[in-house]
């Protein structure tokens, strides 16, 4: 079995109203229950959405303040461990269907 990350950049979300987010919650919390049912959920979490409360360290193990990104930033992931690539697109797309965002797929090395 092979673990794979399952995660989207936050600037994927769009503008939504909170009644839209809202009705989200329960579409996803419903697949996270289905991959605990299913015995494949290693981990599942959003990530604070300000990039600014971010910090980070240097090459020095140095903790510094905030961070700063031109680039993208993680909302949210989800760790799975499954038997196949196939196995980890179905919860991919189960995951992106609840959201309402596109999820990115990648397998851990190792």
């Amino acid at each position: 079995m092979a673990k794979y990350i399952i995660y989207f950049n936050q600037q994927w979300v769009g503008d939504h109203s909170a009644e839209w987010f809202q009705g989200r919650g329960p579409l996803a919390r419903a697949v996270v229950d289905e991959m605990k049912e299913a015995g494949v959920l290693v981990f599942a979490g959003g990530l604070v959405e300000e990039i600014e409360e971010a910090f980070g360290s240097d090459d020095q193990g140095i903790i510094g303040g905030p961070i700063t990104t031109d680039g993208e930033f993680l909302g949210g992931m989800t760790i799975v461990e499954v038997n196949s690539d196939e196995e980890a697109k179905h919860w991919g797309s189960k995951i992106g269907v609840a959201c309402g965002w596109p999820q990115e797929i990648r397998k851990f090395k190792g």
